[in-house]
């Protein structure tokens, strides 16, 4: 049996944080605002796959408490990994759409490929990372912020 799952996240800009996207440290860029890293990218994955496997959202999984302060999204990409493993399931594929009007994603699109895979224990050809803007439109197109949509696929192993 094969289940599909989609997951968003979003995040504003916060000045003194270093940007993290797809497990990737981006120079000369604003951070984002959020409990962990804020890394959208693995925040989206994460609930795509936790929605794909039945097994509830991100903050059911990491509540915003002590323990995932600051934490790196490679982790909880970990643990998410671990908790579908030990469900029956195994991870197909993970398509993902950042939008953001900055930074470009296309010049680290291969490091988080290889991060992400790494993490979730996926090959690398099973994780897609594309990119997009808003033309200008809303807190994205303001370069107020990033957002990022997965969508992942798993079957029962």
């Amino acid at each position: 049996m094969s289940r599909v799952g989609l997951g968003f996240d979003a995040h504003a800009f916060e000045g003194g944080r270093p940007l993290v996207l797809g497990g990737v440290t981006i120079p000369d860029a604003p951070g984002l605002a959020g409990h962990s890293d804020a890394d959208v990218v693995c925040h989206a994955i994460a609930d795509a796959l936790l929605g794909s496997a039945g097994l509830g959202d991100l903050g059911g999984s990491f509540p915003p408490d002590d323990r995932w302060r600051d934490a790196s999204s490679l982790e909880i990409l970990r643990a998410t990994a671990r908790e579908l493993t030990e469900a029956g399931w195994r991870i197909q594929n993970v398509d993902v759409t950042v939008v953001a009007q900055r930074p470009r994603i296309t010049p680290h699109r291969s490091a988080m490929i290889e991060r992400i895979a790494e993490a979730v224990g996926a090959d690398p050809a099973d994780i897609s990372i594309k990119a997009t803007t808003t033309d200008g439109m809303g807190f994205i197109g303001r370069a107020e912020g990033i957002a990022a949509l997965a969508v992942a696929s798993v079957e029962r192993h």
